[in-house]
């Protein structure tokens, strides 16, 4: 992907507006939700294109300069914001970045096609057509899906060869993800069937052929790791300070990954050592070993990143006397690094579809913001090795 040159940035903003361009003069009052609504259709893609399409921001519908308009630093970090904030899912193949176009400066945000169709802005399929744009129609959709089916896939929306639908509890996806995914008005509007809805949530390969993706046997699985060995949690509770001490604990968790999430963080919850201070404070003040927001953000993010692919091996956490590590299978991925991992604003997705899923889900807020919270709450007790997999380690120690 490389952003577009001079030149055709040039005839995309003395041209008239189209499915591939946007232009807005500022990036405030109601400007934000259009350009999220514009950035939007352009990951969908729609008519075709397999081209970027762009959001010129500091210029008016006639191709001229806003008045007054400069590009700042912060301008420019709000405007990348849109890739991370979990408004729209998945998260959309985005740059942005300052250009001087014949002397008018402006901020550009180039959107490229995604390779798994339909995007999502808060619930609803976005598209373009000419200069207008407006929510999809269950046959736009079923042109995206169609796409998405013969298009080069992420793992997590291939098919898993031999399930059948009878492998996905229908009333669950029914009666807690599809509302979780989808806005209530486009269901209430909605008469696609159980097929079509399936398909166009990712949770099977197409209309036509009902086969489970890994997806939704993740979200909406009966049991998951029947078909995908290494979706389940092992937990271990260990009183010493390796793997040869005495287990005081252990459990094996199995579910969708919500069921594991919740199951895991009740663990831990449970194995909380509290200490109450009250001799020498105006108010009872009570601490936790590890800061349950951390532990929380650091499992998500776990379960998220992992590879499904090539592995059976389960997330796993080990509670020694001395630290508490959480295995992740699957090293850095995409432009995450040994090197950069951690590091705030870098991140990228092997899973990008179980990612949308667990922000619908409510697991996650904004994307790319684990880390930073965790290392907030942890400071310097925050340890990472990241090969052959991500093993996250946290010392003992009273809260930081």
């Amino acid at each position: 992907m490389r952003p577009l040159g001079d030149p055709e940035l040039l005839v995309m903003l003395r041209g008239m507006e189209s499915d591939r361009v946007e232009r807005k003069e500022s990036f405030q009052g109601s400007a934000p939700k259009g350009v999220r609504e514009a950035v939007c259709p352009f990951a969908n893609d729609v008519a075709g294109h397999q081209a970027p399409g762009v959001v010129l921001v500091g210029v008016r519908d006639d191709g001229t300069a806003a008045r007054n308009f400069i590009v700042t630093d912060e301008l420019l970090r709000a405007l990348a914001d849109i890739k991370t904030d979990g408004q729209i899912t998945p998260p959309p193949s985005l740059m942005v970045e300052k250009r001087n176009v014949e002397g008018l400066e402006l901020a550009v945000v180039t959107v490229w096609p995604c390779d798994t169709p339909p995007v999502r802005y808060q619930g609803r399929v976005f598209i373009r057509w000419g200069p207008r744009r407006g929510i999809a129609t269950s046959q736009d959709e079923r042109v995206l899906n169609e796409r998405r089916r013969f298009g080069d896939r992420p793992f997590d929306v291939r098919a898993v060869a031999g399930a059948t639908v009878a492998e996905i509890d229908l009333l669950r996806f029914e009666q807690e993800y599809l509302p979780a995914l989808v806005a209530r008005d486009v269901l209430e509007a909605n008469e696609r069937t159980m097929a079509q809805k399936l398909a166009a949530t990712k949770l099977a390969l197409g209309e036509t052929d009902s086969t489970p993706t890994v997806l939704g046997l993740l979200v909406a699985g009966r049991v998951p790791a029947d078909w995908i060995p290494g979706a389940y949690t092992q937990f271990l509770r260990v009183a010493g300070v390796d793997l040869s001490g005495p287990v005081a604990d252990e459990a094996v968790i199995h579910g969708t990954v919500a069921d594991q999430i919740r199951r895991l963080e009740e663990k831990l919850a449970a194995h909380q050592v509290r200490g109450v201070r009250f001799a020498d404070v105006d108010r009872e003040a009570r601490s936790e070993r590890y800061p349950m927001e951390a532990l929380r953000q650091l499992v998500r993010n776990a379960f998220m990143h992992r590879s499904y692919e090539a592995t059976n091996a389960p997330v796993r956490v080990y509670w020694f006397d001395d630290r508490l590590e959480i295995h992740n299978p699957g090293g850095p991925f995409g432009s995450v690094t040994p090197e950069n991992f951690g590091q705030p604003g870098v991140t990228d997705y092997r899973n990008p579809n179980l990612a949308e899923a667990l922000r619908a889900l409510g697991f996650v807020q904004r994307f790319g913001a684990g880390i930073p919270v965790a290392r907030k709450a942890l400071g310097e007790r925050l340890y990472f090795a990241v090969q052959p997999q991500l093993v996250v380690t946290i010392v003992r120690g009273e809260q930081s």
